[in-house]
Formats: structure tokens, C-alpha cells, sequence
């Protein structure tokens, strides 16, 4: 280069080489000064290291963790974790946090002894220092609690069983938008100090920067209030550092330069940059106190490059002395906060929806790949159950020859239930044989923010679903020879292995079974059980699908009973041809003509036997036909639908609903149902955000008429009423009434949405009635407590109002309601989807969506689902159901919880066959594992029964209703653990935090008191008082979950 051409500064560094004014400098080792202190009256920079991992997103989470198909992302998380824990060694000073266990159980097994004793020595001083402590960090928008709790329990259990510590802090620092529950109850009834994160609404981060309001104290829950509260951090940009201070070793920020013999020399220059950072952010911050995350996405693959840069600033900085900076974790930083002993601005209800820019509102993942959603809400359930038939095997082990010795088979003959409680077939968990592993492992991954949000890639997404599978596959033989032990009454004292076989039916909801399908044609008698996993008795209609009209039911003590034939609907047909065919590879052998409905009644924790018998082997009398009429568009009547106290009312020629009538209640309301989507905006105007996995934008709205001469198909019998719709060659639904319900059952199928136009649809249902709502709904959190809407406003701040539609969705796991002066209309779901108000005295939901256009947030592909046969592919169809009920203001809620739990825990179906009519008397017919006499109360339900590697039993109670939601419901309930456990001598009950990995008594010590601006005024928090370990009586007050590890005893039998 010219010297004409070289920058100032080089040509005076020239000058005085050439003069010897550098001869006498000297370019040596320089012991760079870490040590931790923190520095009363000067600002404090907490600089935190972190790698934030994804279980999954744009790979799946082994190609993430072992650096597999790097042509996507060149990320492994194995390189990271061994290249952190090296760095760590080199300086004691040194931190790092970690927070997906996931990860971090793949890398431990694969380290030696040796190693590993090393590193329990760095997260022993605190330079390893594990967060959050789940197996994933998980979405807050479209995961159920139960799944939160399960996922991060068996985090913590690893982390306390590895390592013998405690997670003190939440790191949600990537989900989009943050759940109340998320604050008090994955926050702290885990015992967590703080929580931080970084995404809320762009509108309410300017504000909360220009008022020093990004850290919070955030009381999530109106029943458990301050008691139940927890400090929170709100990043004040993003979870990365500062502009200017990233150091992988791609990353363009300049580097410390402070060998004085090479050029660049810039000590002083980026200790000035790190100053004005500094103060930039303390301008925003109360206290003296800053976090800076010294990280971001998969970073420090070669860690070194992030901890020599740190070193050097924390060294030159604190040199110059005008700041101060230290490694640091949020741990150490909550403490520093904690000792400032200032009031922090109060946070009530949430953080959603969230938006980064005007049109990019992040609600289009509440929908987002529906399929998924469902399946990952059906194996929680089935996960739930599992637990609670390995538990009840094990609850009921007692010496199986002393039982038969003393009388007692004489019992099992004719007192089923009491006899059932003392069934002494022991089967507890092994190594060895099938357990619930593999689904636990799949289901906590799946509740990622990248997971059951919808918003990762295509072959991601399908291998979440297969690891559910193989979960499902093995939790399935638990299940079957669960039941099987506890049906089986024979009396051999050889017979330790049951032979009775058990299937259950995982595409019921496209009319597949094939036991009752194949069973019945056979000329065989089908035996159902069916289990109840809630603490309350059930009586509730099923359905199954059967080959034959000649069948006859009976109940558990041999009774006919009624049952009801429904044809199988064109709709139905087609979709289970394609969709077995999709599975299994091949149509099934058997057609199925119609489901049989039946009424089933099941004890708390238990089952019931159903047998379904052929009419040519047993004689009695065949279930009623249902009558169907097709009413055509062009008649002009009214059509009453409903056997019981719920009327449904249709218009004949309009082809839809317009009333609701319950006779019992007296609630009369107009009512409409109607289906419309949205054109997903395509990103060509001014505002190149188009709608995608995560950003509903819509571009206009459609409603979908129907397409058909014939709208309305009833179907009457007297166990139910349905009514069939086909709108169009891709959208049908069912509406049923039970004889029994006062609500009503809405099963939709949605699919292959058309896109050959070149638009991509959101696909929408609106319930419209002429309540007077004002703007305001209803919406749930992660199916736990109901946070009040109000259309176009936000609490925290004045809202600019840019998206009307997606800026008022909401994410629904449970369900939406609305209410006036006088009535209130309730929506329950099945899964995660989208929901709003966008008029007064209408909800509406989303179910599917199909895009064509990436909405430019990282994931690069678009949202365009399809299934694929021999004959090519096409767009995926979802089965989904919805239930809706309308009541006097005020009564709404009971239905809303009990349902809402009944939902969420759907009866769980087995089926096996018999030749004779020799099973009523060869197995039990009857079983609940709790004492005959009792149930739990209609407000408190188990969410855990587990039988641990210790012996020791995990049981979880929550309380189902908020403070004043409910007259009858919203009060103190109580638990007797002695009849939850009627054949167990109870040694020892401990109360533990939510993820028992701690005693709640030494938890509660610990929690840090923080101040809140404007203190006081809050009513009296009241909770659940000590269990007296004599009555042993749980106590529940409102929203109240409890979690216990009991020790148990078994009870000597009389002469035993």
C-alpha cells in the first residue's frame, strides 16, 4: 500500500518504530486478573457465559448434540460442553450456566470417572452452575402444566440425584411471550429466586426502558398472590451481549489487542467501549447492578475465544476503575439485586401476545402444527395413566399366599371393589422389562419452545413424533399388563405372570380398532376395560367402531344395557381409508360400519368391564339403530336436537345453528356457529412480514359458506343426537348432544386446505351469540388460572393498535369464555390453539393453518404440512374436538375445571376377547384403587401418582378453581391420604417443592422477601395448612398444588 494511503494512526506507529520509541517495550505473559468481587458505589457488570441450546429446531436434538447434518447449522453441543468444561478448568474465576439437561445427559454418560469427578468439583464452587434445570427450556404459550412440571421435575431429579443441587433461577430467556404460570408456579413453588428472559412486546420494552421498569416483582396467580411471587428480569435488548462483544470465532467483534509489540494495540479504546456500554444499559436499570449475557445461540464451540476476551476486560476494566466487572451467574446477580433492599414495580397477569415489530405478532404458534399439539396432549394424558397403574400394582403388593390362605379369594368373588384394593399381584418397575421412560424422555423434550409450538422444521418436527411413538410403544405394554394383573383374579399361587391379553386402539379417533372390529366379526365376545384416572366417578357416553348391527352390551355384573348403532359418515370412511393407509401401509382387513354408543360407569382411580357380545351366541335384544334424516337446503323448519335437558336448534334452510335451550336451567340464548379463514399475508407490500410458523398476519378474512344442497344430517337415538355438516370437499363437522351432558361436543375435520391458488389459509370457527361483553374475555393460562382479555388494550401500557385480529389472540390450552350481566358462554379445547374475542359476544378459534411463505424468524421453511401415499401427497387433515356450554353468570366455572380436567384425562379404553361368557367370573370386573367409600372432592385433582427408584411415592394434589371463581368450589378442600392409600400403613409424609427436589419447609426458609413499590393492601394469602401426621388430612386452598414424597408400609393381614 502507498503511504500516501495508509490510515494516521499507522503512519505515526511507523514513526516511532523508526525512532526507537518502542525498543525498550516488552511483549510477555500477562496473568490477567478475574478474581469475583462486587464493588459498593460503582456500577457492576455481571457477566454471565451461556450457550443457549436448542432441543431441537432447525436439527433434530442428537443431530444438534453430536454436529450432524451441519449443512443446516453448524452446531454441536457436545463441542460446546467440552470445550466450556476445559475453559473452566484453565481459571477458577471462571463461570459458565447451563440449562437443557437433555443435552447434558447425553454428554455426562459419555464422560469417564474421572472426568466426571472434576466436574462435579466446578459445579460444587459454583463455576459450573446449572439454571432453570429442565430438560428443555419450554414454551410458555401452548404446553399444559402438567407437562411443565413433569418436564422439569425430571430435570431437577437428575441434577439433585448427579450433583446434589438445586436450581435457584428460571431462564426462559427464549420462548415467546411469558405465561403467569410460568411466574408462580414453574417459577416459585419451584423455589426459584428470580426468573429472566428476554421477549415481550416491542411497545412495552420502550417503555419499560424509558422507566427503569424492566425488572419486576411478577405475582402470576390472584389466589396465591405475593405468596407465590417472584422477581423478574426482562433482558433490555436480546440474549446476546452488547453490540460490539461477541467472541466466537467467526464473530466480527473486535478483539483486545494488548500485546504492545504487534500493531492494533487497543486496550484502551474497547476498555472505553465496554464503559459506555455499561453506562448505556445502567441508564435503564435500577440499582448498580447489570447483567450482561455473554452468549447466545450453540456458541462457544470453541470456548476459549469467549473466555480470553473476558478475562481481558474484566482485567483492564477493573484496571481503569471507573466500573466494575466480574464473572458472574444469575444466581450471584438476583443476590446483589436482593441486597440493594429496594421496591420493585409490581407485575400481575402476563406477557402475551408478544410482538417485535408493528405487523409481527408471534400468535400464529398457538396453532401452529396442530397434528403435533394433539399428539403430544393425548400422550400426557396416557403418561399420567401409565404412572397410575404401575402405582396401583404396587400400591396392592401383599403376600399373594397368605391372601388366598385366609379366605380372602372367597371375598374377591363377591365384594369386587374392597376386594380389589388388596390384590396382591406384584409387578413394581424394572430395569429390564417395559416402563415409562421413554415416553417421559420424549414428552419433556417435546414441550420445547420449538417443539409443541409448531415452529420448528418439517423432519424435526417428525422426529419429536417418533420418540413420542417409541415412548408410546413401551408405555403401551405397562398399560396392558397393568390392567392385566389387576383383572386377572385367579387364585394359583404359581400364577405370577397374567395371560390375559390386553390392546388398546391409538387411531379410535379415525374409527380404527381393530379388536372391535376383528373380534366381533369372528363371532367372539369383545371385553372392554375401561380406566378412569381421575379421582371422581365418571358416567359418560363411549364410542367404538364394530363390523356388525347384531351385538348386544353388558355391563360389569352381566346386565344389558342400552346401545345405540351410528352409521359411519361418508366423511369418517374417507379419512380412515387414507389415513390407516398412511400408518400401516395398507387398508385394513376389516370395515367397520358404525360406532355401537354406549353409557359407561367408572369408580375414581379405577375400572370397569364392559363386555360387547354377539346376538347369535347370547340372547337379548340389539342395540337401536339411529334414525338419520337429511335435510334439504330448500325446507324451511326448525330442527331440535337433544334427548335430554340440552336443546340444540338448526335452521333447516340456512343449514346451521340458532339456539340454545337448556330445559333444566332455563338458559335460553341465540347462538351461531360458522367457519371462515384468513389469507395468510404474503410479504409483498411496504412490510415484507408475511405470516408463518410464528407471525399470524392475516390479509384479509373469508367466511366459508356450504357448498352443498344437502347442509344438515341428524342423527337420532337415545343415548345421543348427532348432527353432521359437510361444508365442502374439506371441511365436516359433528355436533352431538348426550342425553346426560348439558353441553355440547363438536368434532371438526379440517383438510387438505386448498393452496393451489397461492394463498395460505388460517382456518377459524366463530361462536357468535348477542352478549354484551364489552370487549372483555377470558383466556387460560397453560390450563391453570383465567386471565381477563380486553380487546385492543394492554394493562401495562397505551397500546398501539397496528394488527386488530392477531393482536388480540391469545394462546388457549384449556379454554375461552365470555360473559355479561346475565350469561356466560364457555369454549373447551382438546389441545393448544389460538383464541380471541374480536366481537362482543363472539369467541373464536383457531384450528389449522397452511402457508406458503417463511415468515422470516429463523426457521426457513414454510408452514405447508402434508401426508404422503403411493399416490402422492397432499395437505394434512386434522380431527379435532371442541365442547361448548352456555350458563347463568356465575355457574359457568364447575362445568369449565371438572370437564375441563375430564378433557384433559379422557377414560382410557383396553380390549381383550373371550370365547365363552366366563369372564365376569374369571376376572375382576371392577376395580378403583382407593377406598370404596371414597372420592376426591369435585375441586381437587391427583396430576401425580409415581412410585419412585426408592420406594418412596410422589404425589401431586391440585386444587382445579381461582379465588372467588366459584361460590361452591373456590374454598379449602382436603384430602384423606389414608383412604387414598387404604391398604398402606402411611410412615412418613413430606411436603416438597413443586419439582421435589426440596423440602417445601426449607425452601420456604430460603425464599427471598422482596419489596414492592406501593406495599400492602394485598388481602391475607391463605394456603393449605401441615399435614398432621396422625389425621393425615391435605389441605388445598384455591389454585394450590401440593407435592409430597410419602414413605409406606405395607399392612399385615389378619394371621399373617
Amino acid at each position: 500500500m502507498p503511504m500516501a494511503m495508509m490510515p494516521m494512526a499507522t503512519i505515526l506507529l511507523f514513526a516511532i518504530l523508526l525512532a526507537g520509541g518502542v525498543s525498550s517495550a516488552e511483549s510477555s505473559y500477562i496473568e490477567y486478573n478475574t478474581t469475583q468481587r462486587i464493588v459498593p458505589g460503582k456500577i457492576n457488570v455481571h457477566l454471565v457465559p451461556h450457550s443457549h441450546d436448542d432441543v431441537g429446531w432447525l436439527k433434530t436434538v442428537d443431530q444438534y448434540y453430536f454436529g450432524g447434518n451441519n449443512s443446516i447449522r453448524g452446531a454441536c453441543v457436545q463441542n460446546v460442553l467440552d470445550s466450556v468444561i476445559s475453559a473452566l478448568f484453565d481459571d477458577k474465576n471462571r463461570k459458565f450456566i447451563y440449562v437443557e439437561m437433555a443435552f447434558f445427559q447425553r454428554w455426562w454418560r459419555q464422560q469417564s470417572n474421572a472426568k466426571k469427578i472434576k466436574v462435579k468439583e466446578l459445579v460444587n464452587s459454583g463455576q459450573l452452575e446449572f439454571i432453570n434445570g429442565g430438560m428443555c427450556m419450554h414454551d410458555e404459550a401452548t404446553p399444559h402444566y402438567i407437562d411443565l412440571i413433569d418436564q422439569t421435575t425430571l430435570g431437577h431429579k437428575y441434577i439433585k440425584d448427579e450433583f446434589n443441587q438445586i436450581p435457584r433461577v428460571g431462564w426462559q430467556i427464549d420462548p415467546f411471550g411469558h405465561s403467569a404460570v410460568q411466574a408462580y408456579l414453574l417459577g416459585a413453588e419451584l423455589g426459584f429466586d428470580s426468573l429472566f428472559f428476554a421477549r415481550i412486546d416491542y411497545q412495552d420494552r420502550a417503555k419499560r426502558l424509558k422507566e427503569k421498569t424492566l425488572e419486576v416483582v411478577w405475582q402470576g396467580s390472584k389466589s396465591l398472590g405475593s405468596s407465590s411471587q417472584i422477581f423478574t428480569g426482562i433482558f433490555p435488548r436480546h440474549y446476546d451481549p452488547p453490540d460490539g462483544f461477541t467472541f466466537e470465532i467467526n464473530d466480527v467483534s473486535p478483539p483486545i489487542q494488548d500485546d504492545v509489540l504487534l500493531f492494533d494495540y487497543n486496550v484502551q479504546e474497547r476498555v472505553n467501549d465496554f464503559i459506555a456500554a455499561a453506562l448505556a444499559q445502567a441508564n435503564v436499570t435500577r440499582t448498580n447492578h447489570i447483567m450482561w449475557t455473554m452468549g447466545t445461540d450453540f456458541r462457544y464451540q470453541y470456548a476459549n475465544s469467549w473466555f480470553r476476551q473476558m478475562d481481558k476486560f474484566i482485567h483492564y476494566v477493573n484496571q481503569d476503575g471507573r466500573i466494575n466487572a466480574l464473572y458472574s451467574t444469575p444466581s450471584i446477580y438476583t443476590d446483589a439485586k436482593y441486597t440493594e433492599n429496594v421496591q420493585w414495580p409490581l407485575k400481575t397477569d402476563d406477557f402475551f401476545p408478544y410482538a417485535d415489530k408493528p405487523n409481527a405478532y408471534w400468535t400464529g404458534y398457538f396453532t401452529s402444527r396442530p397434528a403435533f399439539k394433539g399428539y403430544v396432549r393425548v400422550l400426557s394424558a396416557y403418561y399420567l395413566v401409565s404412572h397410575f397403574l404401575e402405582m396401583w400394582l404396587w400400591i396392592l403388593k401383599v403376600d399373594s399366599r397368605r391372601l388366598f390362605k385366609d379366605g380372602f379369594f372367597f371375598m374377591l368373588s363377591f365384594h369386587y371393589q374392597q376386594a380389589a384394593r388388596q390384590l396382591e399381584f406384584f409387578k413394581g418397575r424394572s430395569a429390564s422389562g417395559p416402563n415409562t421412560d421413554a415416553l417421559a424422555d420424549a414428552l419433556a423434550i417435546a414441550q420445547h419452545h420449538d417443539a409443541v409450538s409448531g415452529t420448528e422444521r418439517q423432519h424435526v418436527a417428525a422426529d419429536y413424533a417418533l420418540r413420542l411413538s417409541i415412548g408410546y410403544k413401551e408405555a403401551e405394554k405397562v398399560v396392558a399388563s397393568s390392567l392385566a394383573f389387576l383383572a386377572d383374579s385367579r387364585s394359583s399361587t404359581e400364577q405370577k405372570n397374567s395371560v390375559t391379553s390386553f390392546q388398546q386402539c391409538p387411531l379410535l379417533n379415525i374409527s380404527f380398532c381393530p379388536p372391535s372390529e376383528a373380534a366381533l366379526s369372528s363371532g367372539k365376545s369383545l371385553v372392554i376395560i375401561i380406566y378412569n384416572s381421575l379421582g371422581w366417578k365418571r358416567e359418560e357416553t363411549i364410542r367404538i367402531p364394530v363390523s356388525s348391527e347384531r351385538i348386544v352390551v353388558k355391563d360389569s355384573e352381566g346386565r344389558e344395557i342400552e346401545s345405540q348403532l351410528i352409521p359411519l359418515s361418508n366423511s369418517t370412511l374417507r379419512i380412515r381409508s387414507q389415513y390407516i393407509k398412511v400408518y400401516l401401509g395398507k387398508k385394513p382387513r376389516e370395515t367397520a360400519k358404525y360406532w355401537v354408543a354406549f353409557s359407561v360407569s367408572v369408580p375414581p382411580l379405577g375400572f370397569s368391564t364392559y363386555i360387547v357380545a354377539t346376538t347369535k351366541e347370547t340372547e337379548g335384544r340389539s342395540p337401536t339403530i339411529s334414525t338419520m334424516h337429511t335435510y334439504e337446503a330448500s325446507e324451511n323448519n326448525t330442527i331440535e336436537v337433544g334427548q335430554g335437558s340440552l336443546k340444540l336448534l338448526y335452521s333447516a334452510d340456512e343449514g346451521k345453528l340458532t339456539r340454545y335451550v337448556n330445559t333444566r336451567n332455563s338458559v335460553t340464548a341465540f347462538a351461531e356457529q360458522s367457519y371462515g379463514y384468513y389469507s395468510g399475508n404474503d410479504g409483498t407490500d411496504k412490510d415484507p412480514q408475511a405470516s408463518g410458523a410464528y407471525v399470524f398476519r392475516p390479509n384479509g378474512t373469508f367466511s366459508i359458506k356450504s357448498e352443498t344442497q344437502t347442509p344438515l344430517t341428524v342423527v337420532r337415538g337415545p343415548l345421543l343426537d348427532e348432527v353432521h355438516q359437510q361444508l365442502n370437499s374439506w371441511i365436516s363437522q359433528v355436533t352431538r348432544v348426550y342425553k346426560g351432558k348439558e353441553h355440547a361436543e363438536v368434532e371438526f375435520s379440517i383438510g387438505p386446505i386448498p393452496v393451489n391458488d397461492g394463498i395460505g389459509k388460517e382456518i377459524i370457527t366463530q361462536i357468535t351469540t348477542t352478549m354484551r361483553t364489552n370487549k372483555t374475555f377470558y383466556t387460560d393460562s397453560n390450563g391453570r388460572d383465567f386471565i381477563k382479555r380486553i380487546r385492543d388494550f394492554r394493562k401495562d401500557w397505551d397500546l398501539q393498535v397496528n394488527q386488530p385480529i392477531a393482536g388480540n389472540y391469545y394462546p388457549v390450552n384449556l379454554g375461552i369464555y365470555v360473559q355479561d350481566d346475565s350469561t356466560e358462554l364457555s369454549v373447551l379445547v382438546d389441545r393448544s390453539v389460538g383464541a380471541s374475542s374480536l366481537a362482543d359476544g363472539q369467541i373464536e378459534l383457531m384450528f389449522h393453518r397452511r402457508l406458503i411463505h417463511d415468515d422470516i424468524r429463523g426457521v426457513g421453511e414454510v408452514l405447508n404440512e402434508t401426508v404422503c401415499v403411493s399416490e402422492g401427497c397432499d395437505g394434512l387433515t386434522i380431527l379435532g374436538k371442541f365442547y361448548l356450554r352456555i350458563d347463568h353468570i356465575g355457574e359457568g366455572a364447575k362445568w369449565r375445571r371438572t370437564v375441563g380436567q375430564e378433557i384433559y384425562s379422557p377414560l382410557l379404553l383396553a380390549f381383550s376377547e373371550q370365547d365363552g361368557n366366563d369372564w365376569m367370573s374369571s376376572h375382576i370386573p371392577t376395580f378403583s384403587g382407593i377406598d370404596p367409600s371414597y372420592s376426591l372432592p369435585d375441586n381437587i385433582a391427583i396430576i401425580t401418582l409415581q412410585e419412585l427408584e426408592n420406594g418412596k411415592v410422589l404425589l401431586r394434589l391440585a386444587h382445579l378453581f381461582e379465588t372467588g371463581e366459584d361460590k361452591e368450589y373456590s374454598v379449602m378442600a382436603s384430602v384423606e391420604l389414608k383412604k387414598l392409600f387404604p391398604n398402606k400403613k402411611i410412615k412418613k409424609v413430606t411436603e416438597m417443592s413443586l419439582s421435589a427436589n426440596q423440602e417445601r419447609g426449607e425452601m420456604e426458609k430460603r425464599r427471598l422477601a422482596w419489596k414492592v413499590e406501593g406495599g400492602g393492601g394485598e388481602s391475607k394469602v391463605v394456603r393449605g395448612g401441615a399435614v398432621d401426621p396422625a389425621k393425615l388430612l391435605v389441605e388445598l386452598a384455591p389454585m394450590e398444588i401440593r407435592t409430597f414424597l410419602i414413605d409406606v408400609d405395607y399392612i399385615q393381614m389378619v394371621g399373617g
